[in-house]
């Protein structure tokens, strides 16, 4: 047996139990995964609210982003003791998107933690071609703070959005995983980065990160601002994932021939948009969901050698996984948030 953090219905964070759990056995092509970190994502959050027609099995444990080392292999590719992290997208690797690469528009794509077990626990299993090995000088806790929202930050920019050199880029909720991530990737890639949050310690940090400014959007007009900020022009790219919130912002943000790329709806998933304006100023909406495994392993370079450093706002252990919900559910956090078992 191992401990886990497991649901047993849908709820509150004081649903969340520490208990004891078969510790799951690997199939042919699979691995088993002693955890060392694992990160929250508001994936976590809306699985342990519920989801709508959306069935979660029960008991469930949660937990995308994840760090360890490898315990064993069904087939013995594997060295016990080698250190990873998990790439969180699952593929059935056979079908044409898989094949030609495009493995998150795979038909049973699904989400280490969403319809299977995932990390939050002492041992996971997963497919061996979802294990990512790390360098020696990577802390397992910064590992698990890496693979989901770098990878749909990247993405979302460089292959939805199209990221140029020279685009002024407007990143919404700084302090969020994704956040942090797409100011770093943009900065990257030679961007020019406008951030918001709604506090000014986060807005220092976002300006740390690399934003050349920023905004706060809870005492500021969003698209007033970004419209004073780059002489009323508008910005190239929006990445947008709050929603409802803040949608009808982000679009009057963007300049001609702008793009919007979206990944959420922490807000809300009801949007307007005026017809007009969308064909009239020639905006392109695009939809972004996870990334693909390729995409993982070339950010995964620009982890591995510096040029990408993922944000973790605090660490808790394995059994205080209820605040750590707490802490995200509030929007407190700075960045990721890291459970360790």
């Amino acid at each position: 047996m191992m401990k886990a953090i497991r649901f047993h219905e849908h709820g509150e964070p004081d649903v969340l139990r520490y208990e004891p759990a078969p510790v799951p056995e690997p199939g042919p092509g699979e691995a088993l995964i002693r955890v060392r970190a694992v990160s929250l994502n508001h994936l976590d959050l809306w699985q342990r609210r519920g989801l709508e027609r959306v069935r979660i099995p029960f008991p469930h444990i949660s937990g995308a982003d994840v760090s360890g080392v490898v315990e064993a292999s069904s087939d013995g590719t594997l060295t016990p003791g080698l250190r990873v992290l998990l790439q969180p997208g699952l593929s059935c690797g056979r079908c044409a998107r898989c094949l030609e690469g495009r493995d998150n528009e795979c038909p049973r794509y699904d989400v280490l933690g969403y319809q299977s077990d995932g990390g939050c626990a002492e041992f996971v299993r997963v497919p061996v071609a979802n294990v990512v090995p790390i360098p020696d000088a990577i802390g397992f806790v910064e590992a698990a703070a890496f693979p989901l929202t770098f990878l749909t930050a990247w993405h979302m920019l460089i292959t939805r959005a199209r990221l140029e050199a020279g685009d002024l880029v407007l990143v919404l909720g700084a302090g969020s995983g994704v956040g942090q991530a797409a100011i770093q990737i943009a900065r990257l890639h030679g961007a020019r980065v406008i951030a918001t949050a709604g506090t000014e310690a986060k807005l220092a940090r976002a300006r740390e990160l690399g934003a050349f400014e920023t905004v706060n959007h809870s005492t500021e007009d969003l698209a007033a601002a970004v419209r004073r900020l780059t002489e009323r022009r508008g910005v190239d790219v929006v990445v947008e994932h709050v929603g409802t919130a803040t949608w009808e912002a982000s679009v009057r943000s963007l300049a001609r021939g702008g793009r919007l790329v979206t990944c959420g709806a922490t807000t809300g998933h009801e949007a307007r948009i005026d017809l007009r304006v969308l064909f009239g100023r020639q905006l392109s909406l695009l939809g972004s969901y996870m990334g693909r495994k390729g995409e993982l392993l070339r950010a995964a370079g620009f982890f591995f050698s510096g040029h990408l450093v993922p944000v973790v706002d605090r660490v808790y252990p394995l059994a205080e996984a209820a605040d750590a919900h707490r802490r995200l559910e509030a929007r407190a956090n700075f960045g990721k948030i890291v459970l360790t078992p």
